[in-house]
């Protein structure tokens, strides 16, 4: 077939299709997210619009922002399906480096098609191009190189035909899912080539399973029977693998009280007797009470990383662990038993080794006792009050309303901590994107476009600050233009509250963050108005002073969502002091003059750097 380099990989991506979780066939790439420019619109440009009617194109409005709502549907879609987004060269393929980061922090798969310089440099330099003085092959693109799974250079159309099938590989492999960035020359782009007829055949990516060790699985066996207090920690590769209702029955099966990452949370139904809530900074005091006590921590499906962890204080220094991920990388972290397999299979390899065993009931029951205590404190944050609502408040009042087919986000500031916390799951599918791996500003509104696309069966919620808001809202936009409803909770407190509050809370002065802090040339600087500025981006837009008329504000956009087809934002005032505390500690620089470098030093001295297999 004599095609474009542009058309040929255009019709690759729509013979690519994917199975779910619970075996539709589906497209893998349901939609691309593109800003054109010199760089793209000819070729790839071109290419798209005449295959239009099968391959949904959906524009822009920043390259940052689009590409963050590609990684959003891939999560919504629990990584069976992947978004692709485009952009001409230069600024607008650099804006696109930061959702790669984000992308590959989570372990998500995105394909990003960024235009590039010429390959027969005829033209040099042309516009929008970085020269090096020493490398001619060096442009812009190469700076995707620290944040992707798999980066390629499209020098040649033939070279396709090897490549593509390594950016299925990495797109739809549980261990090396992350970002793809194949950079595309402008003018190989339009260069045309006989691919062959088989390159174009419809392939369908099933969800693949890989068993683990025989002997591992026994080593791991023993680890747990050996334990008379075991921890079953529950992480984003569950939810991947499918594995929710397999890792609750394991644990129901034989007694062992349940923990959740930031990755893995509404797996458990908040009710579930052996549910201690999630685990860490973000966490639960009643979780991080069980990991302190426990002799074992079985995790599953997660990479350990510092909140979850309090930066490897929340366990017992003589405790095992035994570390279930698709990822050697991640499975040897700390010193661990790794078993290097799908969750589903592991569990499955497992259940005959346990046969009979259960831990001690009196562990067992620890597990609601804690978590009791946990949900006591959490109904006194949440209890109505006078004046500006607390973000425990929020929260509250959006898992009263929501329905349990809804999905709701946050990914940077102080409401993870809140929504982590705080939120009381039912349990079933997976419900909550909180992107803590990356943690990106800005994220919030982009991602809620994206997962709307996907997560059809509920309303999607998100929540951000007014910080988050200023530093990405161009997607709300798109989202209303392009017809994708969701609800946005805006929260503004005058600042970056959660940073002023490291920043005060560790002895450092109040600079910076707040705006009585921020150096002005007013005497009475200037406020924004986010219910115009929403308004003005084609929303919906309702506003709250308090609880209880953000209650009525939140029931009314979540209606009028439903209803039409563009976004609805509850713009509230909220305190900006009031915060969900776990009772844990975060390890971040303390200089030695500051207050806080007492408890820094108290928090290193019981700092652990590797447990036993």
């Amino acid at each position: 077939m004599k095609l474009t380099t542009a058309r040929a990989l255009v019709a690759w991506l729509i013979a690519q299709h994917s199975e779910t979780l619970d075996g539709r066939e589906v497209p893998l790439f349901p939609a691309v997210f593109a800003i054109f420019g010199h760089g793209n619109v000819l070729g790839l440009g071109t290419a798209l619009e005449e295959r239009r009617d099968v391959l949904p194109v959906w524009r822009g409005h920043t390259e940052q922002g689009m590409a963050l709502a590609a990684v959003g549907l891939a999560k919504a879609t629990h990584r069976r399906q992947v978004g692709v987004a485009t952009s001409s060269i230069g600024p607008g393929a650099l804006n696109m480096v930061t959702a790669a980061g984000v992308a590959h922090a989570n372990r998500l798969p995105l394909l990003l098609l960024p235009g590039d310089t010429f390959v027969g440099r005829a033209p040099d330099p042309v516009l929008q191009q970085v020269e090096h003085f020493d490398d001619p092959t060096a442009t812009a693109n190469d700076a995707f190189r620290a944040v992707s799974r798999y980066f390629d250079r499209i020098a040649r159309p033939e070279q396709l035909i090897s490549t593509l099938p390594q950016v299925a590989r990495v797109l739809t492999d549980a261990a090396d899912a992350g970002p793809v960035t194949l950079a595309l020359p402008q003018d190989v782009q339009a260069e045309t080539f006989d691919f062959p007829e088989s390159l174009f055949e419809p392939v369908v990516h099933t969800v693949r399973r890989p068993r683990p060790d025989r002997d591992t699985i026994a080593a791991a066996s023993r680890a747990v029977t050996n334990s008379e207090r075991p921890l079953l920690i529950l992480g984003g590769g569950v939810r991947y693998s499918g594995a929710g209702e397999q890792a609750l029955e394991f644990a129901r099966r034989h007694g062992i009280p349940i923990a959740e990452t930031t990755a893995g949370r509404t797996l458990v139904p908040h009710e579930e007797p052996l549910y201690a809530g999630p685990l860490g900074i973000t966490g639960s005091s009643s979780a991080n009470s069980l990991a302190a006590q426990a002799d074992l921590v079985f995790a599953l499906g997660t990479r350990l990383q510092d909140f979850t962890t309090a930066s490897w204080t929340v366990f017992a220094p003589d405790a095992r662990l035994v570390s279930v991920n698709a990822a050697g990388f991640d499975a040897v972290k700390h010193g661990g038993l790794a078993v290097v397999a799908d969750v589903a299979a592991a569990l499955e390899d497992l259940v005959p080794h346990l046969a009979g065993w259960r831990v001690d009931p009196e562990w067992s029951r620890r597990a609601a006792t804690a978590r009791g205590d946990w949900d006591r404190y959490i109904d006194t944050l949440r209890a109505p009050s006078a004046g500006p609502p607390s973000y425990a408040q929020i929260v509250g009042a959006v898992n009263d309303l929501s329905e349990p087919s809804d999905y709701v986000m946050t990914a940077s500031g102080g409401l993870p901590g809140e929504l982590v916390g705080g939120w009381r799951a039912v349990g079933g599918e997976p419900t909550m994107d909180v992107e803590y791996g990356f943690s990106c500003m800005g994220y919030e509104l982009a991602g809620a476009w994206g997962a709307a696309m996907a997560h059809r069966r509920g309303l999607v919620t998100t929540l951000l600050g007014d910080g988050s808001y200023l530093m990405l809202n161009s997607e709300l936009f798109s989202a209303a233009f392009a017809g994708h409803p969701f609800v946005a909770v805006v929260c503004d407190n005058d600042g970056y509250a959660v940073i002023a509050r490291l920043q005060e809370g560790q002895g450092g002065g109040a600079f910076n963050n707040f705006y009585p802090d921020c150096r002005t040339n007013h005497t009475r600087p200037p406020r924004v108005d986010f219910a115009a500025h929403a308004h003005a981006l084609g929303c919906l837009v309702f506003t709250a002073d308090d609880l209880d008329g953000f209650v009525h504000a939140y029931a009314r956009a979540r209606a009028a969502a439903g209803q039409r087809t563009r976004p609805a934002v509850v713009v509230v005032r909220t305190q900006p002091a009031a915060w969900t505390e776990a009772g844990a500690w975060w390890e971040v620089g303390v200089p030695e003059h500051l207050s806080g470098r007492a408890e820094h030093d108290a928090g290193k001295a019981t700092q652990i750097r590797r447990l036993r297999p």
